[in-house]
């Protein structure tokens, strides 16, 4: 009975916030209560039907994550707000969709410098907040890495925007130049080269242990990527514990892989099901079991919320799924950049003992939006109006109720979900199948699905449900004049 209370009184603070435009836009407001630290892990390329906890039939072992799973929440109808890296991570940090703001890099920073991030957010509420991994959210000024001066500092990346500490790259681990940033600054300047690599018998040129040739420092070697980011986010938790009990933090782990080049250390090749991408992948898992070991070692996984989670589909052909029998994308069709839901439902598991209840699954739809206005509930904030536009929070949800917060989402420009409904403005083939596959875009006009009916996206219904049409239009239509604005006012910041 204590335990149903005690419950019950989470609920309760969870769904009682300030009135917003859109409903379940909502955060708590509990200034008394001890803040969780939050960890939020972020694989780069990793399928839907990678993780067992997915995909009984996975060729790949993940215990950590299929243990993460099992002591939380898993969600089933998860995505990212796009089908590649850039826009995903965007949307993530400032909790609005990458259609209001373009995701040019020659730019620089895509970020305006008064947006609130998820990471400004929780430094207002006292938290120690860390960036280990991959950034790609570009910099101030930095249009063309040929002209760049390495001795000075690179402006408006993760210290500038909301991170207190920052260790990781510019870009994802296959395009060059290759090194390491530290905070602001570049620990050492790539002024080696090195050429491009691609695997013997991958199945596409893409594929494999592949990289762009280009600029690298000296001691830059790509197999220790994803082993120094894991010692790095590990040594900042065990630092901080011994420097800073008392101050919760936030932890923002994004991970290189198994994103290309799939360049496995010795310990995990040959041992999966599923060729170097199935190695690297397992070596991934190992990584979320370093963090949470590190918790239980620290002592303060009860009071830490773990989010584990992947920025958009994989980059697995059809020729994959034949020669290794694995779906790493599960029953969806599609993969990495394709508006087909392969291409942005990902895998999405939330863990906060005593809070969230173990061996529960969610169908709630969610977006990574909405994870600026979940901590800002879970830390008793309220967001700002002009801020998290496209943020719903999710805390309820997480810790048990059957609200529905959010009903639709927005991928990029080509693609808009109310309910069942999902309309792709033309085809959802992406760049990658046009380039590298041997399938070929079919001349439509747009297709629709019912995803309750159609899960797999068989059969498109654009021709005979035009009253659909028109109106998912209208309201991409408005997502997209909101976004011409939003751009216009970000490029005079």
């Amino acid at each position: 009975m204590k335990g149903s209370i005690i419950i019950s009184f989470l609920l309760l603070l969870a769904c009682t916030s300030r009135p917003t435009t859109q409903a379940g836009k909502t955060t708590a407001q509990s200034p008394e209560k001890a803040l969780p630290n939050i960890v939020f892990i972020l694989a780069d390329d990793m399928g839907y039907g990678d993780a067992g906890c997915y995909n009984s039939e996975s060729r790949i072992l993940t215990p950590a994550i299929d243990r993460l799973a099992a002591e939380g929440i898993r969600f089933t109808d998860a995505h990212a707000p796009g089908a590649w890296c850039v826009p995903s991570r965007y949307g993530f940090i400032t909790g609005q969709y990458p259609l209001r703001a373009g995701m040019d890099l020659k730019r620089g920073s895509l970020i305006a410098k008064d947006r609130l991030t998820v990471g400004a957010l929780l430094q207002r509420n006292g938290y120690r907040t860390a960036m280990i991994g991959k950034w790609h959210l570009g910099f101030e000024g930095v249009s063309d890495w040929d002209k760049v001066d390495y001795s000075q500092p690179f402006l408006g990346g993760p210290v500038d925007r909301g991170f207190d500490y920052f260790f990781g790259m510019h870009a994802s681990l296959d395009i060059p130049p290759y090194f390491y940033l530290e905070n602001n600054r570049c620990v050492t300047a790539p002024t080696d080269s090195i050429a491009g690599h691609q695997s013997p018998g991958a199945t596409t040129t893409i594929s494999g242990a592949f990289w762009r040739g280009g600029k690298i420092a000296p001691d830059f070697k790509h197999q220790e990527v994803l082993p120094t980011f894991t010692r790095k986010a590990v040594s900042f938790m065990e630092s901080h514990v011994k420097e800073q009990k008392k101050q919760p933090f936030f932890l923002y782990v994004a991970l290189t892989a198994p994103h290309t080049p799939w360049v496995a250390q010795q310990p995990f090749k040959g041992k999966s099901q599923a060729g170097e991408y199935g190695d690297f992948t397992m070596q991934v898992d190992h990584t979320v079991g370093e963090v949470l070991q590190a918790l239980e070692r620290l002592g303060i996984q009860e009071n830490t919320l773990v989010i584990f989670t992947s920025d958009n589909g994989p980059v697995w052909f059809k020729e994959d799924v034949q020669k290794y029998n694995h779906r790493s994308a599960g029953n969806f069709r599609g993969m990495k950049l394709d508006a087909w839901e392969g291409g942005h439902r990902i895998p999405f598991i939330a863990r906060w003992p005593g809070k969230i209840k173990p061996h529960t699954t969610s169908a709630q739809p969610l977006c990574f939006t909405d994870m600026l206005a979940t901590f800002a509930a879970a830390v008793g904030d309220s967001l700002p109006r002009e801020a998290g536009r496209d943020s719903y929070n999710m805390l309820p949800v997480m810790l048990g109720s059957n609200t529905t917060p959010r009903k639709g989402l927005i991928v990029e420009g080509h693609t808009v979900r109310e309910g069942d409904w999902k309309l792709i403005f033309g085809s959802g083939l992406g760049v990658l199948h046009r380039q590298y596959g041997k399938e070929q875009a079919q001349p439509v006009k747009g297709e629709l699905y019912n995803l309750q009916e159609d899960p797999s996206e068989a059969n498109n219904l654009y021709d005979t449900h035009p009253e659909k049409v028109a109106e998912l239009t209208r309201r991409m239509e408005q997502y997209r004049a909101e976004g011409s604005a939003a751009s216009e006012s970000h490029s005079h910041k």
